[in-house]
């Protein structure tokens, strides 16, 4: 993925809510996690190991390393809110240095953020919650807000401990107070599981790298491969083999299967050109698009195209219109012959290839290669545009 051209979604925030174990745990089952890490922050003055912050002279000690958990998550999929009424709801923040019978300020309730827009999420989602937990009878949420300073990451036998010890435990200390939550209503894939489909994963935040794939290469999409937006917790039912974490990222399903995926920002000759791999695989019509060939003169589609009704050729790729078909004329070479093109669809370059002096004409739009424009060859000295029909798809006048 080329970082300067994505937004990644890929945040941490370290958690400490007593015993480290179960609330790993609890963490790893959470969709949208990537990583949980048992660990020990907030403390000074000494090494941080298991050993230390248990000793007996640490129990009441305010620097006192805190029983922590990293964890790494996709605030794409599972945003901070959300992380955070997990944290709120899975132990009972208004204990004091302790949760049930784990006393001591290894057991203290703290969260340590990384940015300020953590810090926003934290603060309205700790008043909320104590809101609730007032009408509940509970006292004031005790939970200590800071900014992380150093996570040391506890010993490997910590590391997926409940995992590790199947027949132990980690005692449940939570209120049962929670909030409630609206849950995202389901979006309805069916209709990506048939065919070719495109699938662009957006961000429900502010994307700069979204906005810019947008504006200068989708927005004008016209294509007959369908393009749909998705968050990346909306994919149920596509088997997806690419990292979702990052936006944009763009996705090639074939009857709900990922074929290729692509991280970033992709520009507009990058989109069309992984877009014709994904449509026209290894054929002439890619040959022509991508590598500049020439159809065989009369192919099917030229006979499929020479006598079609009213309407309009369109690119293959982009679905940009490019030829309506009153500016066809029978020219007898065994190409599709226009006099002249759709204002502003086709762009011109200088061609001196296979010894000749021409003037090639690409598709403005994905910059496919359509075929030539012979000046004065067309009827009553008007040009003679030359067009590969192979790259080209038809368009019935309504």
């Amino acid at each position: 993925m080329d970082k300067d051209n994505a937004t990644s979604h890929i945040q941490t925030l370290v958690l400490g809510s007593g015993c480290f174990w179960g609330a790993e745990k609890g963490y790893e089952q959470l969709e949208g996690v990537l990583d949980a890490e048992s660990g020990y922050a907030d403390g000074r003055g000494f090494k941080a190991t298991y050993k230390e912050i248990i000793k007996r002279k640490r129990r009441f000690d305010d620097d006192n390393y805190a029983e922590v958990v990293k964890v790494t998550y996709n605030a794409n999929m599972l945003n901070t809110r959300a992380l955070l009424e997990h944290f709120f709801e899975k132990h009972d923040p208004t204990q004091e240095n302790r949760q049930g019978n784990d006393i001591g300020t290894q057991y203290r309730s703290i969260i340590l953020y990384n940015t300020p827009e953590q810090l926003s999420v934290i603060n309205e989602a700790k008043t909320e919650f104590q809101n609730l937990l007032s009408k509940a009878g509970y006292g004031e949420i005790k939970t200590q807000v800071k900014p992380l300073e150093q996570f040391y990451r506890a010993e490997e036998y910590h590391q997926n401990y409940i995992a590790k010890n199947p027949n132990g435990y980690c005692p449940d200390h939570s209120t049962g107070v929670t909030f409630k939550q609206t849950k995202p209503n389901k979006v309805d894939n069916s209709s990506l599981l048939v065919g070719k489909q495109v699938v662009i994963i957006d961000s429900r935040n502010y994307c700069p790298y979204c906005e810019k794939l947008k504006s200068t290469v989708l927005n004008d999409y016209q294509g007959t491969i369908p393009l749909t937006y998705r968050y990346s917790d909306q994919l149920d039912g596509l088997v997806v083999r690419s990292a979702t974490w990052a936006t944009p990222t763009i996705l090639f399903f074939e009857n709900g299967k990922e074929v290729a995926g692509f991280q970033g920002y992709m520009t507009r000759e990058d989109f069309y050109q992984a877009l014709g791999a994904f449509k026209l695989g290894d054929s002439e019509a890619y040959e022509v698009a991508f590598q500049k060939g020439t159809d065989r003169p009369f192919c099917k589609e030229y006979d499929l195209f020479k006598k079609t009704g009213e309407g309009v050729f369109i690119d293959k790729l982009s679905g940009a219109p490019l030829f309506e078909t009153s500016k066809r004329f029978n020219s007898g070479t065994g190409w599709l012959s226009f006099t002249r093109p759709v204002k502003d669809s086709v762009t011109y370059h200088d061609d001196s290839s296979f010894g000749m002096q021409r003037i090639e004409i690409r598709s403005k739009s994905s910059g496919i290669h359509l075929g030539h424009v012979f000046k004065g060859e067309g009827p009553r000295g008007q040009d003679r545009y030359c067009i590969n029909a192979t790259v080209l798809e038809f368009k019935e006048k309504a």
